[in-house]
């Protein structure tokens, strides 16, 4: 790492997640190994295969906005509202002090306001075109997120969204992280929302066959890595970050949490949906990180698996971490968020950074879960259904997604 580069920090989180709406809670729950799964309410899923997710449960956007603002949202964007929020709120920021235009939002989604989307088609088929919201466009489209953080908040700087399917949020932070370094922000909330479970994101991937549908037991349906693994489980929630340039974050006294060091990105090239099966991309994502984090591969602590629950995913990860690492693959945790809250499609890579950062403030590691029949496949150490202790200084986080979007981050102790 050039030792002139601006490096970015973390001063802050917000967390609206199936295990609890901080990241105190969130993180609590993940190193007890509490599952966030259970029976669908979001939507009715009587004539789908799957019938569970990972939802925010008791989520009033009351508590967060005005009722009226609110409403004219689309619940993606009331999650990343109330989590950018709660991150300014722990960061001890107060915008209004700083250059409006020098405080940036990056968030990544992937599907904007779905259930939205589907309850207007809903009017649309019913009762016609002229009965639909006049917000129909500002609550469903994917930037809406981002831009309401902006409105809210008074952050009138550098705003973009990632709609990288499930690397959106991975490469929302690593953007983030980019415009910091250039010095177009000194300070950046990034991060990732999504709030997509509906009959028709059931639906698309139910026809797909992608989801697990162990209904009857639904804490054990995401085994990320188990040779019984059948799919993933429908979940959604908002983790926001405040990234702030080291001088800045000094400047104020802020209290660092970590350091976001490294961001890799590339593409498969390969396949609309299929991961490639020898890994290369993925693996090079990786090595692009740690070499953007200047860190070694024998630097490693943990790895944060995109560990998804399903049998080609868990398995070509598993593929691009050898390639990578060769024997020291076997040397080092790994254990995947989803097990424990399924996957937030785009948010996903936000939930894992939470974990990835508590992981290195707390000396724990979490557990995968539901770990309990050997896979040869995934033949490598996804510590099994019980955390634990361990002094972390350098983090990998993967996020993989359709179309082959690979975004890998490297979060670090924060050293002086």
């Amino acid at each position: 790492m050039a030792q002139d580069r601006t490096r970015v920090v973390i001063t802050g989180m917000g967390a609206m997640t199936p295990l609890g709406q901080t990241p105190e809670a969130f993180w609590d729950n993940l190193v007890a190994g509490i599952s966030g799964i259970g029976p669908m309410t979001l939507c009715d899923p009587t004539d789908y295969p799957c019938r569970i997710s990972g939802e925010v449960s008791d989520f009033d956007p009351g508590q967060y906005m005005n009722p009226k603002e609110a409403r004219r949202m689309a619940r993606f964007s009331q999650l990343a509202v109330a989590s950018a929020l709660t991150a300014v709120e722990s960061a001890d920021l107060d915008i209004s002090k700083e250059d409006p235009f020098r405080v940036g939002v990056v968030l990544g989604n992937g599907n904007g306001g779905f259930p939205t989307l589907e309850e207007n088609c809903r009017v649309l088929a019913d009762k016609g075109g002229m009965k639909m919201t006049p917000f129909f466009f500002p609550m469903i489209l994917p930037n809406m997120a981002a831009a309401t953080v902006s409105r809210l908040l008074g952050a009138q700087g550098y705003n973009s969204t990632a709609t990288t399917a499930c690397a959106a949020s991975n490469q929302a932070m690593g953007e983030a992280m980019e415009v910091i370094r250039r010095g177009s922000a000194d300070v950046v909330l990034a991060g990732g929302t999504e709030a997509g479970i509906s009959q028709l994101g059931l639906a698309g991937f139910a026809v797909m066959r992608a989801l697990s549908t162990r209904n009857d037991d639904p804490t054990s349906a995401s085994r990320p890595f188990d040779a019984e693994r059948d799919g993933f489980v429908p979940a959604e929630g908002s983790v926001i970050l405040v990234l702030e340039s080291l001088e800045h974050a000094v400047g104020r006294n802020a209290n660092i949490l970590a350091e976001l060091a490294g961001f890799g990105c590339t593409s498969d090239a390969s396949h609309p949906v299929q991961p490639e099966e020898n890994g290369v991309s993925a693996a090079e994502a990786m090595r692009l990180a740690l070499a953007d984090a200047g860190v070694s591969m024998e630097q490693v602590d943990y790895i944060n698996a995109h560990g998804t629950s399903t049998p080609m995913n868990d398995a070509v990860e598993t593929v691009a971490i050898k390639r990578l690492f060769g024997d020291l693959a076997y040397r080092i945790p790994i254990s995947s968020t989803k097990s424990m809250i399924g996957h937030s499609l785009g948010a996903s890579g936000s939930l894992e950074a939470a974990a990835c950062i508590k992981t290195i403030t707390e000396g724990t590691v979490h557990p995968t879960v539901n770990q309990q029949v050997p896979d040869p496949a995934c033949d490598l150490d996804y510590i099994p259904n019980q955390a634990r202790k361990r002094d972390v200084s350098v983090v990998l986080s993967n996020a993989f997604g359709f179309g082959g979007q690979n975004a890998c981050l490297v979060f670090r102790k924060f050293e002086e």
